[in-house]
């Protein structure tokens, strides 16, 4: 997957987009070719031009986007009594992702859940500019800010130069229920292309699904292809793809 997404990138601008902290996801792509949007977008930075491609590339550019700052020292405070306050719940997990606070429920005890759940609520009770929301087995607590996955696909595109241009086609690849919001920008633009990753059916914003990570691959070595042979001469309108995993 790392191989086809460096790939992808020496054709069109990529950008991973995550909910996890931005360093974490680096750690895990290690590509410096990519924008990284970690913690649900509150934190992005844009690949370093310098070693483009270069596989040892440890570091980035300059941040591009922080607008969730001053909720640092908050988040921070917030980690520290829910790791108190869930450490006798078996299977729980706290992560600390810079700009939001992540409590893992996926090898809790399903009877156990709502309790978790609670306690989780009783710590924000004294923390009104935070909100919780919730993925894939996990509890998210984040800034109460207008602030998403869709927002910054739309911070991403308005940056790159992209947001009014028809010849430009945004397509967003994702698993998790914190990825509707951006299934929801491409949607409301009436152009790009939302792509759901689930086995089974779901309600969704996203306009196609596919079924497994082989296949999310599978569909990016063909948009590779498609480059390679030179696809934007069989259209009149010549159109440029941006893709966030």
């Amino acid at each position: 997957m790392r191989a086809t997404v460096r790939k992808l990138a020496r054709y069109f601008p990529t950008a991973i987009v995550s909910g996890r902290c931005r360093e974490k996801v680096y750690s895990f792509v290690r590509l410096a070719e990519l924008y990284y949007a970690g913690s649900h977008g509150m934190d992005i930075k844009g690949p370093s031009r310098s070693s483009q491609y270069n596989k040892f590339q440890t570091t980035q550019s300059s941040t591009l986007c922080q607008p969730a700052t001053k909720f640092l020292p908050m988040i921070n405070e917030v980690y520290e009594v829910l790791l108190e306050k869930t450490k006798f719940t078996p299977g729980a997990n706290v992560e600390n992702n810079k700009f939001c606070v992540s409590v893992h429920f996926r090898c809790v005890e399903e009877k156990k859940w709502s309790e978790l759940a609670q306690k989780v609520r009783s710590v924000l009770k004294d923390y009104p500019k935070l909100q919780l929301t919730q993925g894939r087995k996990v509890l998210e607590i984040r800034p109460a800010i207008k602030w998403d996955k869709g927002k910054a696909v739309e911070f991403l595109l308005e940056s790159l130069g992209y947001a009014n241009f028809t010849d430009v086609f945004p397509v967003y690849i994702g698993d998790d229920r914190t990825d509707e919001d951006a299934f929801k920008v491409l949607a409301d633009r009436g152009h790009g292309l939302g792509i759901l990753v689930s086995r089974s059916p779901k309600e969704t914003q996203a306009s196609y699904s596919v079924r497994e990570a082989s296949e999310v691959m599978e569909f990016l070595q063909q948009l590779v292809e498609w480059k390679q042979l030179g696809g934007d001469r069989y259209y009149s309108n010549s159109a440029d793809q941006i893709c966030f995993v």
